[in-house]
């Protein structure tokens, strides 16, 4: 994990070398770094966090790129970098509800996995780093879209 820092970050800062579930431990990491960024970042305003997401979704590109081809596997599970900035954009829009974070949380991780389409023709198609980090970025849409719909139904 240490030999290169593209494999520190695509690997999560080690979390995604959890035996279990490192995706998930990769999304719960994405509260601290989340909670953390917004706390420095909100004099600024939300465009200042969504352009640290769009620099962390552009390192982890070259992150997951270099570590796949290092670990001759191009979307290993342990990279779990693209769950952290994903779920980084399904928290700048989450109600600070605990309801409505866990609401987040579980409906990411779901979409994450089941891939339902088009997540799982783009996760087949695109190749690389960009692919790694590509398909989450859909994951947190369907995320966002599922409380948008579930927030309307519920007044």
């Amino acid at each position: 994990m240490l030999a290169h820092p593209a494999r520190f970050i695509a690997l999560g800062f080690g979390t995604g070398l959890s035996p279990f579930a490192p995706g998930t431990v990769g999304t719960l990491l994405g509260f601290p770094v989340y909670w953390i960024s917004a706390g420095f970042l909100a004099p600024y305003g939300p465009l200042a966090q969504l352009a640290l997401v769009a620099a962390m979704f552009v390192v982890g590109i070259w992150a997951c790129a270099r570590t796949g081809r290092d670990l001759g596997i191009a979307d290993h599970s342990g990279m779990n970098w693209d769950e952290i900035v994903a779920f980084q954009l399904v928290l700048m829009l989450t109600p600070d509800a605990l309801a409505w974070q866990a609401f987040a949380f579980f409906g990411f991780r779901f979409f994450d996995v089941v891939k339902p389409p088009p997540i799982r023709q783009a996760d087949a198609r695109l190749k690389g780093g960009l692919g790694v980090m590509f398909d989450d970025v859909l994951a947190a849409f369907y995320t966002l879209l599922s409380m948008a719909v579930s927030k309307t139904l519920l007044g």
